[in-house]
């Protein structure tokens, strides 16, 4: 069977768009597999995981860049496998200044989340799985793109924010240098509690969790206030969800301590009462 030249140009054409693909999926799958190799070196399972979190940020957004950049050019070489799309492409050169300026500016904030993402990406403000507070909410830091940042709330929510906020705008970050951090917890009384009783109770209260990691273990009396006292406990633990759950044991345990071995040492409004002496 004879294929006539325009059929057969058609199909060489296909041919030729469809090998150009194939390489691309190819590279960008090798990208992939590299990546994954990467990620099973530096296993982020492990408790102390600055180190695995530090590389995985790294690798993630150069992987997404590079395979942004292979898709780009993949689909300029295939454009200009065009004729056509060859004389438009010679015609937008003529005016690429003009061109160029106006596609600055109309760009200019996608550039300048492109320009954050790299600074991010190699400085390191935040990592995958850092644990930050961002407008007021508590969450990990779960993806990280060439554009914007997710992160993963506590209850389940996604926050999403340009990754130029992190450049501009301060935050906290609970990981920055370490997993480890320090829980407080806050007691109001009467001024009448025996401080040394309560401290031997959080003692024993955190000798008995497996939550806290035994470095610090401090109750002082931090402020008078006209009506009551403040007690503070501080213990240290291995992570921040860890430390919050803790948080709420000890604050549990320690007022039912007080209302059982001391009630009268809880927070009250006194008044006064004088006889009249007539």
């Amino acid at each position: 069977m004879k294929i006539d030249p325009l059929t057969m140009a058609t199909l060489q054409k296909l041919l030729e768009i469809a090998l150009t693909i194939c390489f691309s999926v190819i590279i960008i799958r090798s990208i992939r597999i590299l990546e994954d190799y990467f990620y099973n070196r530096f296993d982020s399972s492990k408790a102390d995981n600055l180190r695995e979190r530090k590389v995985r940020t790294q690798l993630q957004f150069i992987r997404k860049l590079l395979v942004a950049i292979i898709t780009i050019v993949t689909i300029a070489i295939i454009l200009l496998s065009f004729e056509s799309m060859r004389k438009v492409g010679a015609g937008l050169l003529t005016g690429v200044g003009i061109g160029g300026i106006i596609i600055g500016f109309a760009a200019q904030k996608s550039l300048g989340n492109l320009l954050a993402g790299f600074q991010i990406a190699f400085t390191q403000p935040i990592r995958i799985d850092d644990v930050l507070v961002v407008e007021g909410e508590w969450g990990k830091v779960e993806e990280i793109t060439l554009t914007y940042v997710v992160l993963n709330i506590w209850d389940k929510r996604r926050l999403i924010l340009p990754i130029q906020y992190f450049i501009e705008t301060p935050f906290q970050n609970w990981t920055r240098t370490g997993a480890d951090i320090l829980g407080t917890v806050f007691i109001y009384t009467d001024f009448t509690v025996p401080v040394v009783e309560l401290r031997q109770k959080l003692t024993q209260l955190l000798e008995s969790n497996s939550l806290w990691d035994g470095d610090v273990n401090v109750l002082q009396v931090t402020d008078l206030k006209p009506e009551v006292m403040e007690i503070r406990c501080l213990m240290s633990c291995r992570n921040s969800g860890e430390a919050f759950d803790l948080r709420c044991y000890i604050r549990e345990k320690m007022v039912d301590f007080i209302k059982t071995s001391y009630p009268e040492s809880l927070s009250q409004t006194r008044v006064l009462l004088k006889q009249d002496p007539s």
